[in-house]
């Protein structure tokens, strides 16, 4: 019988403790078998000679061959790790400016939509949201303005409820945020420091 030829370096299919993985094979052991990586979990393992099938191909051609499994995931992924990162920055500077933390909240990983115990309330019972509310204040005043000089008018004329310990922070974070999500679609603009003017 023809003796298997196993290539340094390349990524094999290798049965481990029961279960078929992606290994790539690192060095040969003196005692036979071999040294690998086990490409899901990035583990060092050890393999023997006859629990290695398939035909050997290069790391690159096996993250290849899994984006190519997963389709656009590890692309969409950069980008919420991107957006989570601007907003992460963005509290820190909402923090330093307004002088209390401001905190991200993680995305939503569940599947479909968060349960609401709550019925949803019809168009006319709908109050806008603090964001909405925003955009009300800056058309009215048609001047830059402080999330502070926001709240102080949103909640004087009604338009937004709230029982938040920091409104101003929260309203700062939110723009920020929308900012670093739309882009240029945003409806919100950073004049300076803390003032912030409708976009459009």
């Amino acid at each position: 019988m023809k003796k298997r030829k196993v290539e340094i370096g390349k990524v094999y299919s290798v049965k481990v403790a029961g279960t078929w993985l992606p290994v790539r094979i690192d060095a040969a052991l003196a005692r036979g078998g071999y040294d690998g990586m086990d490409m899901h979990r990035g583990k060092p393992v050890k393999v023997a000679t006859g629990a290695i099938r398939g035909e050997g191909r290069s790391p690159k051609q096996w993250h290849v061959e899994q984006t190519a499994k997963k389709g656009d995931a590890p692309a969409a992924a950069s980008t919420d790790q991107k957006a989570q990162g601007a907003l992460k920055e963005a509290a820190k500077v909402a923090g330093r400016v307004l002088g209390v933390p401001v905190g991200v909240l993680p995305p939503h990983k569940g599947k479909g939509r968060p349960a609401k115990s709550e019925p949803k309330a019809t168009k006319s019972e709908r109050k806008p949201s603090g964001l909405d509310a925003a955009v009300t204040v800056l058309a009215e005043a048609k001047r830059p303005m402080t999330t502070g000089e926001m709240v102080a008018r949103m909640l004087e004329v009604g338009l937004w409820k709230t029982k938040g310990k920091t409104p101003a922070a929260t309203i700062y974070a939110a723009i920020i945020r929308e900012i670093a999500v739309k882009g240029k679609d945003a409806r919100f603009r950073k004049t300076e420091r803390g003032k912030f003017e409708l976009a459009k």
